[in-house]
């Protein structure tokens, strides 16, 4: 991974610039304008890592929280000790990317250059190259997408799969219920439980239409139905929006139905703890951790037409904040996309902050 150092406003001459790339930068927490535009050293490829040219990178859930160290229930403690107690130990933030290998280490055999590939990673995307581990979260781009579209892809694409068919096993048949279906993770969600076989349903304020477009074969409007209240039951219920809503939603769920929440809060933890003693109905949590073998699977699935990114809007690197912005205004309708790769098209005037961590 690129090491970082902190240096004053300036712009760097000729022979510093072939070692150095313009990246998105935030060195302290906070609101979408703590990111800036800046230089940091290219990474230094180990030798089972590739160099990757990063074209494009989704604005993510995930990303928002990073930069703003916003971590829901316990997990702010452990949060804050991951990625930094009093600033971001990783100032270059990103995670889902799509681009191509410039360089391989010597040691790899998945990939050569001039590959293009899609992935995630913890943090690095937001700048022109990144440094990717063959064993991590990297697989080839799919044939039927853009590099745009690809981007949009990792983020909810591989919390679906790990949620859905891994952890709650999904089988034909089944009815699974979509909490904050038109959301990043959401529309991935009800096209992988489609994909598996099962009756979707999804539940969201707006954008019902796409949910519907993208498997779903009933829509809830949450403002006007209660559907822990209805009297319907599922089998699974995939929570995706913040908190965890077990007790509330545990009317909805069916005798041996399972609830699977994205944030691991206090009580859900105690909740899992029960699942042995309660019998039947599950509560369920856990962390999408990707590897190599399910990117795989989500480039697959994707080429099959089973899987498809929804893109709501594009903005160059320069305009990162806005890209954040965006998402935090509201649940724009598909994924906010940074298209990284026309920064190096472009030819820029002004003094980049140099701006690195030891």
């Amino acid at each position: 991974m690129p090491h970082w150092v902190v240096s004053g406003g300036r712009t760097a001459d000729s022979n510093e610039r072939t070692r150095v790339m313009r990246a998105a930068i935030n060195t302290r927490y906070g609101a979408p304008d703590v990111l800036s535009i800046g230089e940091a050293e290219r990474p230094t490829l180990r030798e089972r890592e590739v160099l990757v040219e990063v074209h494009a990178s989704a604005v993510t859930q995930g990303d928002r929280r990073l930069r703003a160290a916003d971590f829901p229930g316990i997990s702010a403690v452990f949060g804050r000790l991951l990625i930094g107690v009093l600033g971001p130990r990783q100032p270059v933030g990103g995670s889902a990317f799509a681009g191509r290998v410039v360089e391989v280490g010597r040691s790899v055999t998945r990939f050569a250059v001039g590959d293009e590939v899609f992935g995630s990673v913890m943090h690095g995307a937001y700048a022109e190259y990144l440094a990717v581990g063959e064993d991590e979260p990297i697989a080839k781009k799919p044939t039927n997408t853009s590099f745009a579209e690809a981007a949009a892809i990792p983020y909810g694409g591989l919390t679906a799969l790990v949620f859905l068919r891994d952890l709650a096993k999904v089988q034909p048949g089944e009815r699974v219920l979509v909490v904050g279906a038109s959301g990043g993770v959401g529309r991935m969600a009800v096209q992988m439980a489609k994909h598996l076989g099962a009756e979707v349903t999804g539940v969201c304020s707006r954008d019902g239409d796409l949910v519907r477009e993208l498997g779903a074969s009933d829509v809830i409007d949450y403002r006007q139905t209660d559907f822990a209240k209805s009297g319907r039951h599922w089998d699974v219920i995939f929570d995706t929006t913040e908190g965890d809503h077990f007790r509330a939603f545990r009317p909805a769920l069916s005798a041996m139905g399972r609830y699977l929440s994205l944030y691991m809060t206090a009580r859900l933890i105690l909740e899992m703890a029960l699942n042995r003693f309660r019998g039947g109905q599950r509560a369920i949590g856990g962390v999408a951790m990707g590897n190599a073998a399910l990117m795989d699977d989500v480039r697959e699935l994707v080429e099959r037409g089973a899987l498809r990114p929804v893109i709501a809007e594009r903005f160059p690197l320069d305009r990162i904040v806005d890209a954040h912005a965006r998402l935090e205004a509201g649940r724009p309708r598909g994924s906010v996309v940074v298209d990284v790769a026309e920064a190096r098209a472009e030819v820029h005037t002004l003094p980049l902050r140099r701006a690195q961590v030891a």
